[in-house]
């Protein structure tokens, strides 16, 4: 037996897989992950009821109102959830840790020689995990599932309304401003109705006005892919140089523009009569890639959102990087403290990455840098506060 304590030696720290302590920290988070879940998706029904029940009440359609509400508050489910998986992922984190740290179970993992990262090993894998499932809500279900709430709801509180609406005019400007187009009756897959199309040239300073080089006026036009826009029964009038005088119309049958000329697409021009805090990332991705010549003030926008879309789904990882040192450093403090420290950051987070979005949407930021940054930062903090805590 050593003669003082200076003579033992520290606990070999263990890095492996170690299933009944993995087991035991899963199962212990997993419970309060699935009730705060549970218990934040009611309270957004029950939001959601209160804010649209009357609207669905009132109408006076003669569709049947019970199943079209129950699918309507179904449809707005995935998007409720992206919200409450990285504030559900922090608080079960906080809770988990700081209860552990209560009964001195930190201690004792530690003590054996299991480093404060990898107790966690476990929570960082759920963690991961929800990220993944956070994006794909954000990329694939989510704009699919309110479109098809929005368009329930029109179709069944504004009955004829609704329908009327579908005839009203669109009118797109392409990002470049070369291309004004105007439809009486759009369909992204389908065939255009009463379509106007003007083409100008651009000029050599912003402060000149653009000029006419023709436009085209048909009573059909569609896409056709590796084509381009075919328009049908129609006339196209050629401008004079100065973009003033018009030249007689010339009437056709069929006539087409390639994709070099035109290489907006109906997919391009429905997106653009949504917000891009609308899109899908994919779709803005395909906006900044295919499109030249784009306004640098809307080029920002895109960019900024895009790279904020990228950024987001890991604040369910940041969630974990500042719970689990936050609840292990105000272990003596007790639940509340470390929830009320984490939630504190957390707030500071969100915060600082709506002002950064803000900045980088009007172009006084760099669009990586405002749609990034803080998600880094918060993450370098989050492991900079593990290592000091293992230290």
């Amino acid at each position: 037996m050593p003669d003082n304590f200076s003579d033992i030696a520290p606990a070999k720290r263990k890095w492996g897989f170690l299933p009944i302590l993995d087991y035991y920290v899963f199962s212990q988070f997993m419970i309060p992950l699935s009730v705060l879940i549970i218990g934040f998706i009611l309270l957004f029904v029950i939001g959601d009821i209160f804010n649209d029940l009357q609207d669905f009440l009132e109408s006076d359609t003669d569709r049947a109102k019970l199943p079209i509400m129950i699918e309507y508050f179904i449809l707005l489910l995935p998007g409720n959830i992206r919200f409450i998986l990285p504030i559900s992922v922090l608080l079960s984190c906080m809770y988990t840790m700081a209860n552990f740290g209560k009964n001195m179970e930190v201690t004792a993992m530690r003590a054996s020689g299991i480093s404060l990262l990898r107790c966690g090993g476990s929570i960082y894998v759920v963690a991961l995990i929800i990220t993944g499932i956070n994006f794909w809500f954000n990329e694939q279900l989510v704009p699919v599932c309110e479109s098809r709430a929005e368009t329930l709801k029109d179709k069944t509180t504004r009955g004829d309304a609704y329908r009327s609406d579908l005839q009203n005019m669109l009118t797109y400007v392409s990002p470049n401003k070369k291309h004004t187009w105007l439809f009486k009756y759009f369909t992204e897959a389908g065939v255009q109705k009463e379509v106007m199309l003007k083409s100008y040239l651009l000029p050599e300073s912003a402060m000149e006005n653009r000029k006419l080089i023709y436009d085209i006026q048909a009573a059909e036009s569609s896409f056709v892919p590796g084509e381009g826009w075919v328009f049908k029964d129609g006339t196209i009038t050629l401008y004079t140089e100065d973009g003033f005088m018009p030249r007689n119309p010339e009437p056709f049958q069929r006539l087409v523009k390639g994709v070099d000329e035109l290489p907006e697409t109906p997919s391009e021009i429905l997106n653009s009569a949504r917000p891009p805090e609308d899109l899908p990332t994919w779709s803005i991705w395909q906006i900044l890639h295919f499109t030249k010549d784009m306004d640098d003030i809307c080029r920002y926008k895109y960019a900024t959102i895009f790279f904020h879309r990228i950024a987001f789904p890991w604040s369910c990882l940041i969630a974990v990087f500042l719970g689990i040192p936050l609840a292990a450093k105000n272990e003596r403090g007790g639940i509340f403290k470390s929830i009320l420290s984490a939630v504190a950051v957390i707030i500071v987070y969100q915060m600082s990455s709506e002002v950064f979005l803000v900045l980088g949407k009007q172009g006084y930021l760099y669009p990586v840098v405002a749609g990034l940054f803080p998600t880094i930062l918060f993450i370098a903090y989050g492991w900079y506060n593990i290592v000091k805590q293992n230290a």
